[in-house]
Protein backbone atom coordinates (compact mmCIF):
# COMPACT_ATOMS: atom_id res chain seq x y z
CA UNK A 1 0.00 0.00 0.00
CA UNK A 2 1.24 3.41 -0.96
CA UNK A 3 1.60 5.97 1.82
CA UNK A 4 -0.39 9.21 1.55
CA UNK A 5 1.68 12.24 2.63
CA UNK A 6 -0.20 14.69 4.87
CA UNK A 7 0.54 17.51 7.23
CA UNK A 8 -0.67 17.12 10.83
CA UNK A 9 -3.18 19.91 10.14
CA UNK A 10 -4.48 18.08 7.06
CA UNK A 11 -4.79 14.81 8.98
CA UNK A 12 -6.86 16.56 11.67
CA UNK A 13 -9.11 18.13 9.02
CA UNK A 14 -9.75 14.76 7.37
CA UNK A 15 -10.51 13.19 10.76
CA UNK A 16 -12.95 16.03 11.47
CA UNK A 17 -14.69 15.49 8.12
CA UNK A 18 -15.06 11.75 8.80
CA UNK A 19 -16.48 12.50 12.27
CA UNK A 20 -18.95 15.01 10.77
CA UNK A 21 -20.06 12.54 8.11
CA UNK A 22 -20.59 9.79 10.68
CA UNK A 23 -22.23 11.82 13.46
CA UNK A 24 -24.21 14.44 11.52
CA UNK A 25 -24.76 13.33 7.93
CA UNK A 26 -25.46 9.62 8.53
CA UNK A 27 -28.24 10.24 11.08
CA UNK A 28 -29.75 12.97 8.85
CA UNK A 29 -29.81 10.63 5.84
CA UNK A 30 -31.23 7.75 7.89
CA UNK A 31 -34.02 10.04 9.09
CA UNK A 32 -34.72 11.15 5.49
CA UNK A 33 -34.92 7.51 4.35
CA UNK A 34 -37.29 6.65 7.20
CA UNK A 35 -39.49 9.64 6.39
CA UNK A 36 -39.56 8.76 2.69
CA UNK A 37 -40.44 5.12 3.52
CA UNK A 38 -43.41 6.34 5.53
CA UNK A 39 -44.83 7.91 2.37
CA UNK A 40 -45.59 4.47 0.95
CA UNK A 41 -44.74 2.99 -2.47
CA UNK A 42 -40.93 3.01 -2.78
CA UNK A 43 -40.80 2.28 -6.53
CA UNK A 44 -41.94 5.79 -7.47
CA UNK A 45 -40.75 7.64 -4.39
CA UNK A 46 -38.22 10.26 -5.55
CA UNK A 47 -37.41 11.35 -1.97
CA UNK A 48 -36.51 7.77 -1.05
CA UNK A 49 -34.28 7.29 -4.09
CA UNK A 50 -32.55 10.66 -3.53
CA UNK A 51 -31.90 9.82 0.14
CA UNK A 52 -30.54 6.36 -0.78
CA UNK A 53 -28.25 7.94 -3.39
CA UNK A 54 -27.03 10.47 -0.82
CA UNK A 55 -26.40 7.60 1.60
CA UNK A 56 -24.29 5.80 -1.01
CA UNK A 57 -22.24 8.92 -1.75
CA UNK A 58 -21.69 9.60 1.96
CA UNK A 59 -20.62 6.02 2.70
CA UNK A 60 -18.24 6.09 -0.28
CA UNK A 61 -16.70 9.35 0.98
CA UNK A 62 -16.29 7.91 4.50
CA UNK A 63 -14.59 4.79 3.09
CA UNK A 64 -12.28 6.88 0.89
CA UNK A 65 -11.25 9.18 3.74
CA UNK A 66 -10.76 6.32 6.22
CA UNK A 67 -8.55 4.57 3.65
CA UNK A 68 -6.41 7.69 3.26
CA UNK A 69 -6.17 8.09 7.06
CA UNK A 70 -5.06 4.48 7.44
CA UNK A 71 -2.29 5.04 4.87
CA UNK A 72 -1.33 8.54 6.07
CA UNK A 73 2.31 9.46 6.37
CA UNK A 74 2.09 12.47 8.67
CA UNK A 75 4.92 14.89 8.05
CA UNK A 76 5.63 17.41 10.80
CA UNK A 77 6.57 20.54 8.89
CA UNK A 78 7.72 22.31 12.04
CA UNK A 79 10.76 19.98 11.99
CA UNK A 80 11.62 20.75 8.35
CA UNK A 81 14.04 23.44 7.27
CA UNK A 82 16.31 24.41 4.43
CA UNK A 83 16.30 26.45 1.28
CA UNK A 84 15.10 23.71 -1.04
CA UNK A 85 11.41 23.29 -1.93
CA UNK A 86 9.94 20.04 -0.59
CA UNK A 87 6.69 18.77 0.92
CA UNK A 88 5.29 21.21 3.48
CA UNK A 89 7.18 24.23 2.16
CA UNK A 90 5.45 27.56 1.75
CA UNK A 91 6.81 29.05 -1.44
CA UNK A 92 6.50 32.67 -2.54
CA UNK A 93 6.60 33.04 -6.32
CA UNK A 94 6.57 35.93 -8.77
CA UNK A 95 5.03 35.40 -12.19
CA UNK A 96 7.79 36.56 -14.54
CA UNK A 97 5.25 37.83 -17.12
CA UNK A 98 2.77 39.73 -14.91
CA UNK A 99 4.97 40.42 -11.85
CA UNK A 100 2.08 39.01 -9.77
CA UNK A 101 3.13 37.55 -6.41
CA UNK A 102 1.59 34.27 -5.18
CA UNK A 103 2.25 32.12 -2.15
CA UNK A 104 1.54 28.37 -2.01
CA UNK A 105 2.03 25.67 0.58
CA UNK A 106 2.78 22.23 -0.84
CA UNK A 107 0.55 19.65 0.88
CA UNK A 108 -0.93 16.20 0.29
CA UNK A 109 -3.67 15.57 -2.27
CA UNK A 110 -6.41 15.16 0.33
CA UNK A 111 -5.79 18.56 1.93
CA UNK A 112 -5.14 20.58 -1.23
CA UNK A 113 -7.32 23.69 -1.53
CA UNK A 114 -6.31 26.32 -4.08
CA UNK A 115 -8.59 28.93 -2.45
CA UNK A 116 -6.50 28.53 0.73
CA UNK A 117 -3.26 28.58 -1.34
CA UNK A 118 -2.55 24.92 -0.57
CA UNK A 119 -1.50 22.95 -3.64
CA UNK A 120 -1.14 19.20 -4.00
CA UNK A 121 2.33 17.66 -4.13
CA UNK A 122 1.16 16.05 -7.41
CA UNK A 123 0.09 19.32 -9.08
CA UNK A 124 2.12 20.58 -12.06
CA UNK A 125 3.30 23.65 -10.13
CA UNK A 126 4.45 21.64 -7.10
CA UNK A 127 6.20 19.04 -9.25
CA UNK A 128 8.09 21.83 -11.04
CA UNK A 129 9.06 23.47 -7.72
CA UNK A 130 10.32 20.38 -5.85
CA UNK A 131 14.09 20.48 -5.43
CA UNK A 132 14.44 24.12 -6.49
CA UNK A 133 15.71 26.97 -4.28
CA UNK A 134 15.22 30.70 -3.74
CA UNK A 135 16.22 32.65 -6.85
CA UNK A 136 15.55 29.76 -9.28
CA UNK A 137 13.25 30.22 -12.26
CA UNK A 138 10.68 27.54 -12.89
CA UNK A 139 8.66 26.86 -16.02
CA UNK A 140 5.29 25.24 -15.47
CA UNK A 141 2.97 23.76 -18.09
CA UNK A 142 -0.58 24.76 -17.22
CA UNK A 143 -3.87 24.19 -19.05
CA UNK A 144 -3.71 27.88 -20.05
CA UNK A 145 -0.18 27.53 -21.46
CA UNK A 146 3.32 27.77 -20.05
CA UNK A 147 4.07 30.04 -17.08
CA UNK A 148 7.42 31.12 -15.71
CA UNK A 149 7.87 31.83 -12.01
CA UNK A 150 10.81 32.99 -9.94
CA UNK A 151 11.08 31.58 -6.42
CA UNK A 152 11.28 34.53 -3.99
CA UNK A 153 11.17 32.63 -0.67
CA UNK A 154 10.98 29.12 0.76
CA UNK A 155 9.70 28.77 4.33
CA UNK A 156 8.63 26.00 6.65
CA UNK A 157 6.06 27.14 9.22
Amino acid sequence: MEKVPMTAEGYAAVEAEVKHLKTVERPRIIAAIAEARAHGDLSENAEYHAAKEQQGLTEARVAELEDKLSRADIIDISKLSGNEVKFGATVTLIDEDTEEKVKYQIVGEVEADVRANKISITSPIARALIGKSKGDSVEVSTPGGGKCYEIMAVKFA
